[in-house]
This record gives structure tokens, sequence and C-alpha cells, in this order.
């Protein structure tokens, strides 16, 4: 696999140029049970948002309804103004990818990208010359005529991703591209899916259960629960400030800590931390901690370390504290607590996310 992907400007042409997409009020039910709530998704000329959330929150449906794979009970789905909700796939001007690769076994890897342009009769001399762009884009030029067997994963992945920009698709979707692949062509195809989206400009809706992928690639992240968005920002404010306890505890890692709102703050081991969200009424909570937002000190609440990971740039330590609960705290590396050391840990003081025990 190459390390550096030369991009085609003569892909990025008007024709493949992004465009707004909206879901308004979607709704989509199986057997009475609704995967799709009301949605409302609102995504600008070139944006790459990320539909994130655990398995059966909804995100591949939204896809797929956006598509045209899935029809819809309710609601409209708007490509540049249009609603298309009736129309066909094959008519909605859409590029997909999905984790599995679907290439043609029986086509060479240039027969495979030109597929799509086939079927829309495209002269055979510009078809070739497209795929050869599309390939070029993805590093793969020098392997056009090699078949699929002949791949590895992450060349099979961008034949997938050339095959649906060669068509110059005004919107591109993607359904868990990267999940089949293993962890060092994953960073660096999810990076370069994101340099090429940014280059050509299409608008980009990526589907994925893995929250580091979502943050790294993505404009904006929509955090799916049970059919509904629950909050949809950019990566730093859902890690910074989400707007639920269930973004808090899925975003990022979060400690669940027990304690008490009282007078609009939460008090946790008497320390009084600000509250994100809405004001709540005095009584118990859980509340949720990010790892760096606690740090090893000199004096401060008694705890027992239970094991310490070396991360590369930052460890990360687990301890138990006298209640019995255990907070892990992200730390400098130059620290190095041992299991059953006896420490003390602080709070920072950063505003938190709590939820009614």
């Amino acid at each position: 696999m190459t390390n550096s992907i030369p991009v085609a400007p003569a892909i990025a042409t008007a024709e493949g140029s992004g465009a707004t997409v909206e879901l308004v009020g979607v709704v989509k039910s199986f057997a009475g049970h609704r995967a799709l709530n009301a949605i409302d998704l609102a995504i600008k000329p070139g944006e790459f948002v990320a539909l994130l959330g655990p398995s059966g929150c909804g995100k591949t449906t939204a896809l797929r309804a956006l598509s045209g794979l899935e029809g819809i009970d309710d609601g409209s789905i708007l490509i540049d103004g249009a609603d298309v909700a009736a129309v066909p796939t094959n008519k909605r001007d859409i590029g997909m990818v999905f984790q599995s690769y679907s290439l043609f076994p029986h086509m060479t890897v240039q027969e495979n990208v030109e597929f799509g342009l086939r079927m829309r009769r495209v002269a055979p001399g510009e078809r070739r010359g497209r795929a050869a762009e599309a390939l070029d884009m993805v590093g793969l030029a020098h392997l056009g005529k090699r078949f699929a067997h002949q791949l590895s994963g992450g060349q099979q992945q961008r034949v997938a991703l050339a095959r649906a920009l060669v068509t110059r698709p005004r919107v591109l979707l993607l359904d868990e591209p990267l999940s089949a692949l293993d962890a060092k062509v994953r960073v660096q195809l999810r990076d370069e899916i994101r340099r090429i989206q940014t280059e050509l400009g299409i608008t980009t809706v990526f589907v994925t259960h893995d929250q580091e992928e979502a943050l790294a690639v993505a404009d904006r992240v929509a955090v799916m629960r049970e059919g509904v968005i629950e909050q949809i920002g950019t990566p730093e404010e859902l890690y910074t400030t989400p707007a639920t306890a269930f973004v808090a505890d899925f975003v990022g890692l979060s400690n669940r800590v027990a304690g008490e709102v009282v007078g609009g703050k939460a008090l946790v081991h008497g320390v009084a931390l600000e509250l994100l969200g809405e004001p709540q009424p005095d009584g118990p909570v859980t509340v949720y901690i990010r790892p760096e937002d606690v740090a090893l000190a000199s004096e401060g609440i008694p705890a027992t370390v239970i094991a310490s990971s070396f991360l590369g740039s930052l460890r990360r330590t687990r301890v138990r504290l006298a209640d019995d609960s255990f907070i892990s705290i992200q730390h400098d590396v130059d620290l190095k607590p041992q299991a059953g050391e006896s420490v003390h840990v602080r709070l920072k003081g950063a505003p938190v996310s709590a939820v009614p025990r």
C-alpha cells in the first residue's frame, strides 16, 4: 500500500460538486419497531457528516433510506431541495461504499471501476480515462489489470472507493467501510478518504460505531440512539459539551462517579463541579468525568492503584477509591504508579454531565 495518494484534479468538476442533503421528519419502522423516529438532519454542500452510535441505533437505516435502498414510512429526503423519497437509487446521483467490498471477481480492477460508467453508457474512451483518474486518485493506477483476489483488503476497499467516485456523484455514502481492515490500514485509509473528500468537495455521510473514526474525519458528528439524533455538532463540541449523559458516556471515555446536585452544581467527593446542559434539581446523580480531568496529586482523594497502562503518548491509570468505586486517570508517561500503591487523586474542576440516580 502506498503512503501518498496523488489527487487527480480532473475528477473534481462541477458535475461532482457537493449537494445539500436533508432528512425531514423521516420515519421508518420494522415490525412495529421505529428504527427512525422522525429524525431531522441538514447537511451542507461538501460537508462530511458521521452518523455515530451503537448497534441498532438507526444509523445504517438512515443511510439506506438516503440511498433509496430502504423506503421510508413518513417524512422527506431532499437532495438540493428536491424530494427523492420516491426516486430509485440509480437516479439519486449517489456513490456508495460498503463494509463488504462487493467487487466483481471476474473483472479486473479497471473493469470494476468502469462498471458504473458502462451502465450509464459512457463512451469507451471517456470511460477508460475516468476510471484511470479514479484509480490514480486512490493510489492504484499501477494495479488496473489485477483481479480482486490479487489485492489486499485495503486495496480492495480503495477500488470500491474509486468505483463510487468515478461517476462523479453529488453525495457519497460510506457504510462502515473500514471495519473489516486491520488497525494500521484502517487509520491510513480513513485519512485518505477524508483528504480525497475534501479535495473533491463531495457531500459525504459516513456511518460508523467507532467513535475515534468519527471524531477524526468528520466536520460534524450526529450521535444516534434508539432511532433519534441525541446531539449533532463538531467533534470538539460533542467531547467538551455533551448535551446528554448518553453522549458523554458514548463519545470518549468517561468515569461514572456517584455525586449529588446541590445548588446547581455537582458535588463529588467534596468538590463542587459546574454542570453541563440544563439545570438539575438537587438530589443524587451519576456524574461523568473525563480521565484527563482527573490528576494524580500529593494530596486529595485517597486511592489505591489497580493497574497502569502505557499508551504511547500518555499513560492511563485505574484506581480504587475508599468507597470501592473506580476512576481512570490519564497522565504523563513519566509518572509510573505501581499496582497496590497508595496515591491521591484530584478533580481538576472541569464541567461535567450528570444524570439522576
